[in-house]
């Protein structure tokens, strides 16, 4: 099986991509290579910066590598935290959640989704992109102590995506739906 690296340093992400691309793919990590390197994340998008990380790996260590750069975008806020989504309050997760929370204090549309690019680069210097999208809103308090991130306050129909068992959330994620792309390229390409 080829071996895939999954470049992050987020261990949530780094389990999710693992038991969706298992099937195909042996999934390593920054960690398992010991690669401490930081790549480039400077883009205006979050196609240019999954780009810039998965060809930035690739290139370090001739293996297929699968980047991505996913973030919550909430309308209410013009887009917001948007590819700072990672970095918005500065403090971490828990930091993040709350001053979107506080942001968002009075606001009656609380319409957002989360939004995921993924990219393919192999040692070629070929590269494949795909995205993936879930809607939902923002909740007025976080609940559930699955998953990470913002999903202790992302609602999809009646319950957080901390609230979800993970198999659940893995149906249905932005993750999930731009790694569905993915596995479609995979399965009727052979890219890897």
């Amino acid at each position: 099986m080829t071996k895939l690296l999954i470049a992050t340093h987020n261990p949530g992400k780094l389990r999710e991509f693992a038991a969706l691309l298992a099937p195909y793919a042996q999934a390593v990590s920054l960690r398992d290579l010991g690669i401490t390197q930081e790549s480039p994340e400077d883009g205006e998008t979050f196609v240019e910066n999954a780009a810039q990380k998965a060809l930035f790996y690739a290139r370090l260590t001739n293996l297929p590598t699968l980047a991505d750069d996913s973030g919550l975008c909430v309308d209410a806020l013009g887009g917001a935290p948007g590819v700072r989504s990672a970095r918005y309050s500065g403090g971490g997760d828990g930091a993040n959640n709350a001053l979107l929370l506080q942001n968002l204090a009075g606001q009656p549309n609380r319409a957002a989704h989360f939004s995921c690019a993924l990219c393919l680069a192999l040692p070629s210097g070929q590269v494949h992109h795909f995205e993936g999208r879930l809607e939902g809103e923002i909740a007025a308090q976080p609940a559930g102590r699955d998953g990470f991130g913002y999903d202790p306050i992302f609602l999809v129909g009646n319950q957080t995506l901390a609230q979800m068992p993970a198999e659940d959330k893995n149906k249905i994620s932005h993750r999930s739906r731009a790694i569905n792309a993915l596995i479609t390229v995979l399965a009727q390409d052979n890219i890897l």
